[in-house]
């Protein structure tokens, strides 16, 4: 049986949508695409709001590409970008999507976003194949280095065409002392931004309308690649150019933003030393869709998304200091419960990578009072920047971490409450779960060598081998076994080293 997915990008310069039907291979086939140059950016970076007129009009679009997800009963996926996040009434826009088109409006960060550009444009790459992918945005542009499909650096350079239009009035002709101010104000936007470290390529992949634009302007006739002396040249012709002449090139508002677009093109290819930049058509939608396609798919197949994420929790865990042996050991007694007991907890798959980021980061509110730790955890990862995860997996992630500890999580709590039935029992088995796991390494000595979990009727069995004694481990675990049984309706028995408790 095929689903119908739909991915809609709420970017900087215009609005997207992209119905697609996924196929039993897990590869796509679009239904339906729409695009709406409404310019959900224009005054954000100057005013620091989206005006009333723009939120009515991006309002519009997304009424009308909900009322076609529906037309087609598509799962819908729909991100906002650096435009909504920046906007100081962001989140009145994300109000009035679920209030007026019932869509859940994610804001997702620049490195989320990075990662969706990855992998949109990388599926199917050849798994030891290294590439750069960069992205320009209204607002942002975003740089990815890969391996395969996996992205091992992300970055979000707070630099994008309808930002630096804006910000030096460069919608018409700009005069050469204009053009240099730009230039220099790019250049140090990717030298902030990028570390020198950064991984050195000789070309790279450039996605989005605006590199697809320039690089078709810039290079020889047909071609789809422009070397840095030709994004060069085109900078400079496009600056000398009336936006009327420009307009005779591109669509009317590719032309007002196109100038700011190959600066920030040719500051990028300079700071990255590329030689050549190839542009591709896919991009941000195209990696929202095969997200949603690799979000129902069992852990082994979605192996690298959920490794993305762990490396986020962990690389944010040693931000804090956190104890690192003990936040690993949690994290592989949590995911053993998971993968052992599916027809227990009853939860998709997608949920593992949420338990793991928890267990991962359970204990990381320490870095802030130890008294209160598990509300702190909370907190940070609430907030954190996360690639891997949705933003909505994100707070579950935040609350299954904040629930390993002390008060049970119960419906009437006023962090629970928001949740639908189907989250809030999420939260309720996977908390319970990394209670147990917690307890399991209680000592944070990770005395406990080997563990398996059997469910049988009524009960869940829990067989233990230990390197060392377990007493302060089982004194703990005795603590969660009455809520083990509340919400699993099982009783949980366990044995180790032939003795039964």
């Amino acid at each position: 049986m095929t689903e119908v997915l739909a991915a809609i990008d709420v970017g900087t310069n215009a609005v997207r949508l992209e119905i697609a039907r996924s196929l039993p291979d897990h590869t796509l086939e679009t239904l339906h695409t729409e695009r709406d140059p409404v310019r959900p950016g224009e005054g954000v970076f100057l005013t620091g709001n989206i005006p009333r007129p723009v939120a009515d009009r991006l309002l519009a679009a997304l009424r009308r590409y909900a009322a076609l997800c529906r037309r087609h009963r598509a799962r819908v996926r729909a991100v906002a970008t650096s435009a909504v996040r920046e906007a100081r009434n962001g989140p009145e826009i994300v109000k009035r999507a679920k209030r007026e088109a019932g869509l859940d409006l994610e804001v997702v960060s620049g490195r989320e976003e990075a990662r969706l550009i990855c992998l949109g444009v990388l599926q199917g790459a050849a798994p030891r194949a290294r590439n750069l992918v960069v992205d320009i945005g209204g607002g942002s542009t975003e740089v990815a280095a890969a391996v395969g499909e996996s992205p091992d650096s992300l970055w979000s350079v707070a630099v994008g065409a309808v930002r630096l239009t804006e910000m030096f009035a460069a919608a018409d002709k700009v005069p050469p002392p204009r053009l240099d101010l730009m230039r220099a104000y790019a250049a140090e936007a990717f030298r902030e931004a990028l570390p020198e470290s950064f991984p050195r390529f000789r070309t790279a992949l450039g996605s989005s309308g605006t590199i697809n634009a320039l690089v078709a302007f810039a290079a020889e006739r047909g071609a789809r690649r422009a070397s840095l002396r030709e994004v060069g040249r085109a900078v400079d012709a496009l600056a000398a150019m009336r936006v009327d002449q420009r307009r005779k090139l591109f669509e009317p508002r590719r032309a007002e933003i196109v100038v700011a677009g190959a600066v920030i093109l040719e500051s990028a290819m300079r700071h990255l030393g590329l030689a050549s930049i190839t542009s591709v058509d896919t991009g941000l939608r195209d990696g929202i869709l095969v997200d949603l396609v690799r979000r129902t798919l069992p852990p082994r197949a979605s192996q690298g998304q959920a490794a993305l994420a762990a490396e986020a929790a962990l690389a944010m865990g040693r931000r804090f200091q956190f104890d690192e042996a003990h936040a690993l050991k949690v994290r592989d007694v949590a995911l053993s419960l998971f993968d052992q007991l599916p027809a227990v907890h009853g939860l998709p798959a997608a949920a593992r990578r949420i338990l793991e980021t928890a267990a991962l980061l359970h204990d990381v509110g320490n870095a802030v009072s130890h008294q209160r730790h598990h509300k702190h955890t909370w907190y940070l990862v609430a907030n954190a920047d996360l690639p891997g995860l949705s933003d909505q997996e994100r707070t579950l992630a935040a609350l299954t971490a904040r629930y390993h500890r002390r008060s049970a999580p119960e419906r009437h709590r006023a962090d629970l409450a928001p949740l639908s039935d189907d989250e809030f029992q999420a939260v309720r088995r996977l908390s319970t779960l990394l209670r147990v796991a917690d307890a399991l390494d209680r000592s944070h000595h990770q005395p406990l060598r080997s563990l398996s979990a059997r469910g049988r009727t009524g009960a869940v069995k829990l067989t233990l081998k230990a390197r060392a004694p377990l007493d302060l481990e089982l004194w703990d675990l005795d603590r969660e076994t009455a809520l083990f049984r509340q919400v699993f309706r099982r009783k949980l028995a366990v044995e180790v080293a032939g003795r039964r408790r």
